[in-house]
């Protein structure tokens, strides 16, 4: 049987032009790709994170345009767009989960039995992957804007690695105390974090790597010191020559 794998990572779609939604799929993605070992992979994007919006579907597929994918999607507004879900992403390769609300995501995927297909698909060997709310949901839990401009913490992520996240930990200035924070204080476990570009390999429950589509960025660990604060230790993190 296939290895059980996520990718979960601050990055993956990057910017081709000069408009907000013209991409093209940057080194993390295309690393989630590599890692299903398929020649033409079958991606599907979920954009459930931002109700599926029109406009970030078409730059999916946009991106996809010219690759060596076979590319599709899930959306569940108003009513999910294929006639078996869970058939579908069963016999996906990756599935790619994109940015927004991890806590409306992770309430609609429970409504429509998705939290349970994910994991099937996980155990079956299809690549889960993803960034921002699309790391954070496969995850015990996290740092999320979810609820106001100010970051709360989500804590009822799937789970299926049994660690907190963070993302975009560089660029937002919220998130690396507040997840330092909710570690120290046993609201999240040890948890691992992401700087934009990185990503986190998981193979099974274990963190196996962390890779980088931009030189010079960073993934994390952070741990209880067991004085009432964290140790947060700096990974080696491998840059990507994709």
């Amino acid at each position: 049987m296939a290895e059980s794998q996520i990718l979960a990572t601050s990055g993956g779609m990057v910017l081709s032009g000069r408009g907000q939604f013209q991409w093209r799929f940057g080194g993390l993605l295309r690393y989630a790709l590599e890692l299903s070992g398929a020649s033409r992979p079958k991606l599907c994007f979920l954009n459930t994170a931002t109700g599926d919006d029109d406009t970030r579907l078409r730059a999916c597929y946009g991106a996809a345009a010219g690759e060596q994918v076979e590319a599709s999607h899930v959306a569940l507004f108003p009513m999910p767009n294929v006639e078996d879900v869970r058939a579908h992403l069963l016999a996906q390769d990756v599935i790619w989960v994109g940015g927004g609300s991890v806590a409306n995501l992770l309430a609609l995927w429970r409504v429509h039995g998705l939290d349970t297909v994910m994991r099937e698909a996980f155990e079956g060997g299809v690549v889960l992957a993803g960034v921002s709310a699309g790391s954070l949901c496969w995850h015990t839990g996290g740092t999320t804007d979810s609820f106001g401009p100010e970051l709360s913490p989500v804590t009822n992520g799937l789970g299926l690695v049994p660690y907190g996240n963070g993302v975009h930990y560089d660029s937002e200035p919220q998130r690396r105390p507040l997840l330092q924070h909710l570690v120290a204080t046993g609201v999240l476990p040890r948890s691992y974090a992401t700087e934009d570009g990185v990503g986190l390999h998981y193979v099974g429950t274990e963190m196996r790597e962390a890779v980088a589509e931009l030189p010079g960025r960073r993934a994390y660990r952070i741990e209880p010191d067991g004085n009432g604060g964290v140790v947060e230790t700096a990974l080696s993190t491998r840059l990507l020559d994709y």
